[in-house]
């Protein structure tokens, strides 16, 4: 992929208006008062992933809907005190796998709670999923999650899965191994889109990692990549006709730019001048707007995949000078 989008120096300017509806505030508030009415009920129960250097625990917990969301807590074996804690979400289709699948920083000495996302995890056969998405689509959908429910905020496929990823850091919270003050938030893709989102939602996060996010400035996504699964929107604008409005109107309240406004925390982000997956001007538009301290890596040759493993170093050494 060829270098596609705005000029660098344009990007690091590059500030649209937000695409923000006037109870953008008030809808997420009464979303997460709805969802603390449920019992957070975490249950961690110990598990054998024949790792000698890392406990594990499969942990459940009540997310949207009182809904059973799974994943996995990390834990470096023998570690004395409650320990700094990473709560990782997954990428699109992705799963929670198994606990080996996720040892980088409980090797940096951190606990690790890796979040199912409901509903995905049958794309990647190494990364299944454990949790379902009990919750009917509410209107017809382009195959893929992106158009489910997209008809009304209130029944946006999205607005479940952010629900459970603000409980998640509740649940890490909850366990004895985790310091409750030193959480951080950390993904890709759509990982980084939900990292995102919970930076601003949920005020017990520490920083975020937030890592070529997807779930970002959506009308520009739509209309300059031809890649899935912004495309998933336009297969499904492109039969259901005169459903844009509404459409964008529901996306507005889903936006990463308009959770980074919101956002206090110290963030690293990371961006790929040749992603055309999540365009930079995309990722630039929530960072350009984070509130907090930032820092952005840029990687000028790279497509989706990002700075990959010189970029975990990097995350690496910036969790080193949280601890």
């Amino acid at each position: 992929m060829a270098l596609f989008d705005l000029p660098l120096d344009q990007l690091r300017g590059y500030r649209p208006d937000p695409d923000e509806p006037e109870d953008f505030d008030a809808f997420w508030q009464l979303t997460l008062d709805e969802a603390a009415a449920h019992p957070l009920d975490a249950e961690f129960a110990p598990y054998d992933g024949a790792l000698a250097a890392v406990d594990s625990y499969d942990v459940s917990f009540a997310g949207w809907g009182g809904h059973r969301i799974r994943a996995w807590l990390n834990v470096p074996a023998g570690a004395e005190g409650p320990l700094p804690t990473v709560v990782h979400y997954l990428g699109y289709g992705g799963g929670r796998g198994l606990p080996h699948d996720h040892l980088v920083w409980p090797s940096a000495g951190w606990a690790a709670l890796i979040v199912d996302t409901r509903g995905q995890g049958a794309v990647n056969h190494h990364s299944a999923g454990a949790t379902p998405d009990p919750y009917g689509a509410a209107n017809s959908q382009a195959p893929g999650f992106m158009t489910n429910g997209i008809l009304d905020p209130e029944t946006y496929y999205y607005r479940r899965v952010f629900t459970d990823a603000v409980r998640a850091v509740e649940v890490a919270r909850s366990h004895p191994a985790v310091d409750p003050a030193r959480i951080v938030v950390n993904g890709a893709s759509q990982g980084g889109g939900i990292a995102q989102a919970v930076a601003a939602l949920s005020p017990q996060v520490k920083a975020a990692f937030v890592d070529v996010p997807f779930l970002t400035h959506f009308r520009r996504a739509v209309e300059i990549t031809d890649k899935d699964p912004y495309q998933e929107i336009v297969h499904f604008l492109a039969t259901q006709h005169r459903a844009d409005t509404q459409v964008f109107r529901t996306l507005s309240y889903f936006d990463g730019v308009s959770f980074a406004a919101r956002a206090t925390v110290p963030a690293l982000y990371s961006v790929a001048l040749m992603d055309a997956v999540c365009p930079p001007s995309t990722v630039f538009a929530a960072y350009n707007r984070w509130a907090g301290p930032k820092e952005i890596e840029i990687y000028p040759w790279n497509g989706h995949e990002g700075g990959t493993g010189v970029h975990r170093q990097v995350q690496l050494r910036m969790l080193r000078e949280l601890r």
